[in-house]
């Protein structure tokens, strides 16, 4: 099976290791960080304790893919952003033909996979369907066969890699199956081996698209979800999990588990549900200074405005940007995108008032989920599993990289309260 990606990554898989040895040796004692009571008792935030080369968040510059802003991939395949997280560089015409080729040879999806989620009660949360497809699958992996056989550390990235690209493949039509099964939407739609990765997902997902701007939205919002460093919540159970050389299935897996906690992946389906019910509680499209009381009482009673105040960034999030361009471009009348453009020029001066200065601006989900109803795929249950299928490729360019590294098992040291007291006087 012809596979240029394989062959680019391997032959660069030397030089990184030696790089990597070269710098623990002559480097390998050096401080680089501090720890403070804060962090240990704030979940670990901000300490420097991971290697993330697929990207990295910068508080004043937002995403970065392998050294390209976010906002310069936005006319990306997902195909293409996923052979530059592994390799550093995106594809030619002919690697990233060759690589949608092999993901097309690898989609077919086991039948046990529509036998198990068939067998799934009916109320059951389109997560854990996801997450129960994906891990049922892990019979097929290569990784586990190849570590059961006592295969050297440093031959296993490759069987890694086959399993991710496998996951990666089948996806698309397993997300869209659980859509149209969940919401009754009909029976399953057969993959398009003519078209690209997302516009696939977008055809069998049965979303109606006479305009086709709904492919081009999957597209974008594959690609701004795809990667966001390694210590957020679902990147960073992706790689403990990898870690102990369990295979990409569990690792996976795990992290779409951690994805679809309410502090983590539902931001974008909360964010929506603020805008509409704001719509039904106003009773009309709120006018500017309705939408500003609005924000205003909220702030004023100690609650957020949901999709404002970023945790890490001190700019607008550049995906923010992205989506908002691309609502402004496709749908401007559309009255719930409208409340979208409204919040963004009021909201972050009530916030910089109400004394949030250091961090009053949107984040992603705040225009993500607008996007989405537009085009009539109102089901705000599903939205995080959308985000997991564009998240699959940034945990897999993880978790290849890792193994090709032969990355140590993750394992910080805890301390009692106890020795923080002693550590303080108290």
């Amino acid at each position: 099976m012809s596979n240029l990606l394989k062959e680019k990554l391997s032959a660069q898989i030397p030089g990184l290791r030696e790089e990597a040895k070269s710098i623990v040796k002559v480097h390998g004692k050096k401080e680089i960080d501090h720890v403070t009571i804060d962090q240990l008792y704030g979940g670990m935030r901000g300490i420097k304790g991971l290697i993330c080369d697929t990207s990295s968040v910068g508080l004043d510059t937002g995403l970065i893919i392998r050294g390209i802003p976010i906002l310069e991939l936005t006319e990306k395949l997902p195909e293409e952003v996923f052979y530059l997280l592994l390799t550093g560089e995106l594809p030619d015409e002919n690697a990233l033909k060759d690589l949608q080729s092999d993901l097309h040879k690898r989609e077919d999806v086991p039948s046990y996979v529509w036998n198990v989620l068939n067998a799934m009660p009916e109320d059951s949360h389109p997560m854990v369907m996801f997450s129960t497809a994906i891990l049922c699958m892990e019979k097929e992996s290569e990784f586990r066969k190849l570590n059961d056989k006592g295969t050297g550390k440093d031959k296993l990235w490759e069987a890694m890699f086959e399993d991710c690209l496998n996951i990666i493949a089948r996806v698309p039509q397993i997300a869209a199956f659980i859509y149209r099964k969940k919401f009754k939407k009909g029976d399953m739609i057969s993959p398009d081996r003519n078209l690209d990765w997302a516009g696939n997902f977008a055809k069998m997902l049965g979303i109606e698209d006479k305009e086709g701007t709904f492919a081009r939205l999957m597209r974008l919002y594959m690609v701004l979800h795809i990667d966001h460093e390694g210590g957020n919540a679902s990147a960073f159970a992706n790689l403990v999990i990898g870690s102990t050389l369990s295979d990409s299935y569990y690792s996976i897996s795990g992290a779409l588990n951690a994805l679809a906690g309410p502090l983590h992946g539902l931001a974008n389906q909360e964010c929506l549900r603020f805008i509409v019910n704001m719509r039904e509680q106003i009773g009309h499209s709120p006018t500017d200074d309705e939408v500003k009381a609005y924000c205003q009482n909220l702030l004023d009673n100690n609650r957020v405005v949901s999709g404002y105040g970023h945790p890490v960034l001190r700019i607008t999030d550049p995906r923010f940007i992205a989506f908002l361009e691309f609502g402004t471009k496709y749908m401007p009348d559309d009255e719930i995108f409208k409340i979208v453009k409204q919040l963004f020029e009021i909201v972050p001066v009530l916030l910089v008032l109400h004394g949030k200065a250091k961090d009053p601006w949107p984040n992603v989900d705040a225009a993500s989920g607008s996007l989405l109803y537009h085009h009539g795929l109102t089901e705000y249950e599903y939205y995080t599993v959308l985000f997991g299928v564009s998240r699959v490729m940034g945990y897999s360019a993880q978790l290849i990289l890792a193994r090709a590294m032969s990355a140590a098992i993750i394992r910080p040291k805890s301390v009692t309260t106890d020795w923080i007291k002693k550590q303080t006087e108290i």
